[in-house]
């Protein structure tokens, strides 16, 4: 009997696979070159890719067909509400509860020793439920994007000059790691949602923006948090790395994590889940079709991330910490800054909700920005971005000349960028720095750090951030090119049109002649 998969599950597996085998070829010529890993950690990171390539194209069909739908109905039905506050609430509420069991917040926050892990899962959670409420009233009220962003990271950067130094990384990568593969997608929806109830010509572009200010509140928050509680500094230790001696003890220590991802995966989708039936039993939105089809894929998006996470922190954690500790240990550590690039420029294309992303942007644009375009800006972006922590790692350089400059910079763009093009920025650095940059490109970076002396709490933590901000930059210039192409592509037809007004005007006048 010929087993059949589903198409459009196959086609999602072959664009994981494509996805993740750069990365994973990577770390194989790494693994035989520069820094040798030792057989069971190679074991367990080709286990891992092995779940990745099937986690992403469960996840990302799954997405597609429940997660998007509910999203795309609340958010509409959110902005048909009469009521001020109710609608606010509901956006509180809904951050909150889908933050904090966003498993790229426990990875975080499990790594930080000079707080307590639920006082940050808590802080960072009311973050991002205060601003995804606030991010709703900016879109049915209209506010530009743009100056919002620039009285909040004012605000953001003068919280941050009085915080602790050693905290202020911490409050940064807050901001990135919030943004995960859970509470992109529905956010994401939301914001469609809410717009498409106003028919003015920025309604498309004010879609885009919530998972911005969703990144922001965390930051506000954390810094917060550091200027009240200033928490003392404690030495912070790299995780243990399992001992892995057969195949058959690296499938074991996969069987070992999967429950835990089973748990934190249900934890973090029952709260959307909730919400929704909530909505279905007010509502009476969808038809029993509908809802099947959609409890389908709620079952691929619990299966896909619950692959996708147990291969990414079982499989992907202990190899980014050993080639981080070994390049930087080595007789040449400023590879670090050239690998580290390399690993962010494809690292980036096996984040699951960079697809959502990038899918969505191509829909609501009509196609002007595809996503082609949009992962190579994207790729471009983190791999500058790593480069740039690579290099904080080996010198120890403040991370305020990185990122004051790197915002700065972002927000002087965004005067010069249609309205979309901002939106779409600020989103998408929240959305780059997903649960590959937790699982492997933090603990590569903790690695080096501990193998070059450095002080893991100030020069490890802040790559999610930088991953995070210089995206905002590259997709703002990509914004500038298009519009510089079409300024071109405007004045080459409108030079043709003169050149055929010119040639039929020369025609109707030898045919007058030719009467005369």
């Amino acid at each position: 009997m010929r087993l059949r998969i589903n198409p459009q599950l196959k086609e999602k597996i072959q664009e994981s696979m494509a996805a993740v085998l750069p990365i994973t070829a990577i770390v194989l010529v790494l693994s035989i070159t520069v820094a040798p890993l030792e057989p069971g950690a190679l074991v367990l990171f080709l286990f891992g890719a092995i779940l990745l390539v099937a986690g992403m194209g469960f996840f990302t069909l799954g997405v597609d067909i429940s997660m998007i739908p509910m999203g795309d109905a609340m958010g509409g039905t959110i902005s048909k509400s009469r009521s001020q506050v109710l609608p606010l609430l509901i956006c509180f509420v809904l951050g909150a509860l889908t933050t904090i069991a966003e498993p790229d917040l426990q990875v975080l926050a499990r790594q930080v020793a000079s707080i307590d892990t639920w006082t940050l899962v808590l802080t960072v959670a009311a973050g991002v439920g205060f601003f995804l409420a606030l991010a709703a009233l900016r879109i049915r009220c209209g506010v530009p994007l743009r100056t919002l962003l620039l009285v909040l990271y004012a605000v953001t950067f003068g919280l941050a000059f009085l915080a602790p130094g050693h905290f202020i990384p911490v409050s940064f990568d807050a901001g990135g790691v919030t943004t995960g593969p859970i509470t992109v997608p529905f956010i994401m929806a939301l914001g469609v949602g809410i717009a498409s109830s106003r028919t003015d010509k920025n309604a498309s572009s004010d879609s885009f923006g919530l998972i911005s200010l969703c990144s922001i509140g965390p930051i506000l928050m954390v810094l917060l948090l550091g200027v009240i509680y200033q928490p003392a500094p404690e030495a912070q230790q790299l995780g243990e790395l399992p001992q892995v001696e057969t195949t058959a003890t690296a499938a074991h220590a996969f069987l070992h994590g999967i429950p835990d991802y089973l748990r934190e995966v249900a934890i973090a989708l029952l709260p959307i889940l909730g919400m929704f039936l909530v909505y279905q039993l007010i509502t009476r939105k969808f038809r029993r079709g509908k809802l099947l089809k959609m409890g389908t894929g709620l079952a691929y998006t619990y299966i896909g991330l619950t692959l996708f996470l147990t291969g990414a922190n079982v499989g992907f954690m202990p190899a980014g910490q050993l080639i981080g500790a070994t390049v930087a240990g080595g007789a040449r550590p400023w590879l670090l800054i050239p690998i580290g690039m390399l690993i962010g420029y494809y690292i980036v294309k096996a984040e699951p909700a960079v697809r959502v992303l990038t899918a969505q942007v191509e829909e609501v644009s009509n196609g002007s920005i595809t996503q082609k375009s949009m992962q190579l800006a994207l790729s471009v972006g983190v791999c500058v971005s790593v480069g740039l922590a690579m290099l904080r790692v080996l010198t120890g350089l403040n991370i305020f000349w990185l990122l004051i400059p790197g915002y700065g910079i972002s927000l002087a763009l965004s005067f010069f960028v249609p309205p979309i093009f901002t939106g779409i920025a600020f989103d998408s650095g929240g959305v780059a720095s997903g649960p590959m940059t937790a699982a492997f490109l933090l603990p590569f970076a903790m690695g080096a750090c501990s193998a070059a002396g450095g002080d893991m709490a100030v020069d490890a933590f802040g790559i999610v951030s930088m991953v995070a901000m210089t995206p905002l930059v590259t997709i703002q210039v990509m914004g500038i090119a298009a519009q510089i192409l079409r300024s071109v592509k405007r004045r080459q037809l409108r030079y043709r049109l003169d050149k055929v007004e010119d040639c039929i005007a020369y025609l109707d006048s030898k045919e007058v002649a030719g009467h005369v």
